[in-house]
């Protein structure tokens, strides 16, 4: 039969949810517009050649406000919502992988904490900037020897009067090399365990901080990825984020938070996955009879329910982190689900285009390379099983 005509406009099909609003929706029109017309044209090139995208997203996602989605306009941001980030960073990766990590890394993780726990004068100074798209923001928070435990920080800071001291390294921070400033953790009392870690903002240009080696991934290689060095750097006093002792509690929930964005850019990958079935099956000659497609119908059916129940649970935990309550169980939900979807999802999407599926410049390919990030960062999937065993087990000794 040629039923494959009716499937023209699945290319952009996307579970329609009830958690949406029609703002939603159209904030996902014009960003899926944008997107087309700037972002979809260059990415291939940028990443075969490891091209990190500055102009793309100074000069032309930041006067649309994408850099600063969710912060409020007193501080240069758009004001959007939790539910709108989540979208932002679904599309961003849909379309390409390093766009949507950047973005992540740049808002939940090197912005975010200056706006929850940074002072005024912090936030004028840098969160400002950094909701404007004038500069980048970074993280640095895992260490060599301090990956999943994020209590066992090596890096030190000691106050000699008038600065902080820092010496040791982070690892694996995204938007190394590209940011203008970073926050960090580092223990200021030895003795007192994850209570004697604090949190800094430390810009690029501080005597005595530097980069190391860039890291030469396997996935997302457009997207700057390398080591943070503190050599005797030098931080200022009031560089200090919020209190001092309160670093390992601040990271704790900035990684609730980053747990629902870097869900929502493995629900982006699984959703380009599908995109690129359905692409694929829109030039296959269908059979009268479904039973003798089923080898071709099947993948569909099982991507398709696992984008659709993936993305109600990173919109129910967007909604509850925008509505103050306790969402470290459902951001452990959505991120531990989406990114175990997100790897079935691009495996079986490769073996149904099956040699083109394997070749460097398809996006499914990409996607299934960039997709394995996404169950690691921000707590391994190993480490999400802790986590929501030990949330449902508070729940329940309540």
């Amino acid at each position: 039969m040629s039923s494959v005509q009716t499937l023209q406009p699945m290319t952009s099909f996307v579970s329609d949810s009830h958690l949406l609003t029609d703002k939603h929706r159209e904030f996902r029109a014009g960003l899926k517009a944008f997107l087309d017309a700037h972002v979809e044209e260059i990415a291939a090139e940028y990443e075969a050649t490891e091209r990190f995208p500055r102009e793309l997203l100074l000069e032309k996602m930041a006067p649309k406000g994408y850099l600063g989605l969710p912060f409020p306009e007193e501080f240069g941001g758009r004001g959007e919502d939790s539910l709108s980030l989540a979208i932002l960073i679904e599309e961003c990766s849909r379309t390409w992988g390093s766009l949507g990590i950047i973005l992540a890394a740049h808002i939940g993780l090197g912005s975010n904490p200056i706006f929850a726990f940074g002072n005024e004068e912090q936030k004028k100074k840098y969160l400002t900037p950094l909701a404007k798209g004038e500069r980048l923001g970074g993280y640095g928070l895992t260490e060599p020897s301090a990956g999943s435990d994020s209590g066992a920080t090596k890096t030190t800071a000691v106050f000699d009067g008038t600065h902080w001291v820092l010496n040791g390294s982070k690892a694996w921070c995204t938007n190394a090399t590209e940011a203008y400033s970073y926050v960090v953790s580092a223990v200021t009392n030895p003795e007192a365990g994850h209570r004697g870690i604090s949190a800094f903002i430390v810009e690029r240009d501080f005597p005595g901080f530097s980069f190391g080696k860039k890291e030469d991934k396997m996935g997302l290689r457009a997207s700057a990825t390398g080591t943070l060095i503190f050599d005797n750097c030098r931080v200022p006093a009031e560089n200090l984020l919020g209190e001092e002792g309160m670093g390992f509690k601040y990271f704790m929930q900035t990684l609730d938070g980053g747990r629902i964005t870097i869900g929502a850019m493995a629900l982006g990958l699984a959703q380009c996955a599908l995109d690129e079935v359905l692409r694929t099956l829109k030039d296959t000659e269908l059979k009268d009879d479904l039973w003798e497609n089923e080898y071709r119908m099947a993948p569909i059916a099982e991507i398709a329910t696992d984008v659709a129940a993936a993305r109600h649970m990173i919109y129910n935990a967007a909604i509850q982190k925008q509505n103050l309550k306790r969402w470290t169980l459902d951001g452990a939900f959505a991120k531990f689900f989406a990114s175990e979807i997100a790897m079935r999802a691009t495996d079986k999407a490769v073996e149904y285009l099956a040699e083109n599926g394997l070749t460097m410049n398809c996006k499914v390919s990409r996607a299934f390379r960039d997709t394995k990030l996404t169950t690691i960062g921000e707590g391994t999937n190993e480490i999400h099983r802790v986590v929501i065993a030990r949330e449902i087990l508070k729940k329940i000794a309540e």
